[in-house]
């Protein structure tokens, strides 16, 4: 059987065929974001795994039923949730078939990360004022963001990510570790998402409603200041009805078929160089000691194409007469490679 490895990929097969956002949704404490991350299981999209690093997705509807729509994974330490992630994608969590996946939240798995490093650090050093280096940041920076990259591209799937921001004003007057730490993490979610909406809450009479506003994207379909109220996210897919379908054609293999080709000789043959010494009065063995002797080989069918054209020139020159017939013979070979090909 063919290993997968020694097969040539279809590029056809790597066309988009679904409809896939990658969503990052921001906002402060009760706006709504936990509730719009489990808004993927009515999406229909798929299954969805919703990666719980606050620990609060207990509180939304039907979580706690005897058959959940959606599985909420709670992370306790924050080192388990790539683990998580690649038992979801790769390992015995394959048999759920998920179909999207959610973190909430980007920043709580990333102040409690870096809280674990700054900690090490202090404790290493005995100073309880120690911060990373610059070197120690941008390591634990590929450990994040392999999270990201892991669930926003990896997965292939309908991604929603959920961070925290403080309150208007607060975050300039935020003194701790986690506070300060916040823009890196704005940083290297943006890079990876394809949308970034802010949520908020207004009133409208006597009613609260939810507001979508997007920030960043990277899509025609969602403008910059696009508003969206008590937004879900099938709302964001509608918007994106002229994306392509699903491919239902089963014509298009993930492997090209592997190819049958046979490779004409490319010059002189070792049969064509002993005819041409057989032809010049050189008997075989006189043939191996020019061969043993200009390129050390233990037999004439160890000889290499380059090593057959050489004793063919050394022939010709010994022996002029056949200087001619070697070129009108090397044309014809070469004439029958031309039919052949």
């Amino acid at each position: 059987m063919e290993s997968n490895k020694a097969r040539r990929i279809n590029p056809l097969s790597r066309r988009p065929q679904q409809k896939r956002l990658v969503l990052a949704v921001r906002g402060a404490a009760g706006t709504g974001k936990s509730h719009f991350a489990a808004s993927l299981a009515d999406a229909g999209v798929g299954r969805l795994c919703l990666f719980d690093v606050e620990r609060k997705a207990r509180l939304l509807p039907g979580v706690n039923n005897p058959k959940p729509k959606f599985d909420a994974i709670e992370i306790h330490q924050p080192d388990e949730l790539p683990e998580f992630i690649d038992w979801a994608l790769e390992g015995e969590g394959r048999e759920q078939n998920y179909g999207c996946y959610a973190l909430d939240s980007w920043t709580m798995y990333f102040g409690r990360k870096y809280r674990k490093t700054l900690e090490a650090i202090r404790e290493r050093t005995g100073d309880p004022l120690a911060q990373p280096t610059a070197e120690q940041l941008q390591a634990d920076q590929m450990v994040y963001q392999e999270v990201l990259r892991r669930l926003c591209i990896d997965s292939g799937a309908c991604v929603v990510i959920t961070d925290q921001i403080a309150a208007k004003g607060k975050e300039d007057r935020e003194e701790n570790e986690l506070g300060r730490v916040l823009p890196m993490t704005m940083g290297g979610l943006e890079y990876f998402v394809d949308v970034m909406v802010e949520l908020s809450l207004r009133m409208a009479g006597l009613d609260t409603i939810r507001v979508a506003r997007v920030v960043k994207t990277n899509s025609p379909y969602f403008p910059i200041g696009l508003e969206i109220e008590n937004p879900t996210f099938a709302d964001f897919l509608t918007r994106m009805e002229d994306t392509p379908q699903p491919n239902t054609q089963d014509d298009i293999p993930d492997f090209l078929k592997p190819q049958t080709q046979t490779v004409a000789p490319i010059g002189p043959t070792l049969e064509d160089l002993r005819q041409r010494s057989k032809a010049v009065g050189v008997d075989e063995a006189k043939l191996l000691t020019a061969a043993r002797y200009y390129h050390r080989v233990e037999s004439l069918e160890h000889l290499t194409q380059t090593q057959i054209e050489d004793l063919l020139e050394r022939m010709a020159e010994k022996y002029p007469v056949a200087a001619q017939n070697v070129s009108e013979e090397s044309k014809g070979t070469k004439r029958k490679q031309s039919s052949v090909n």
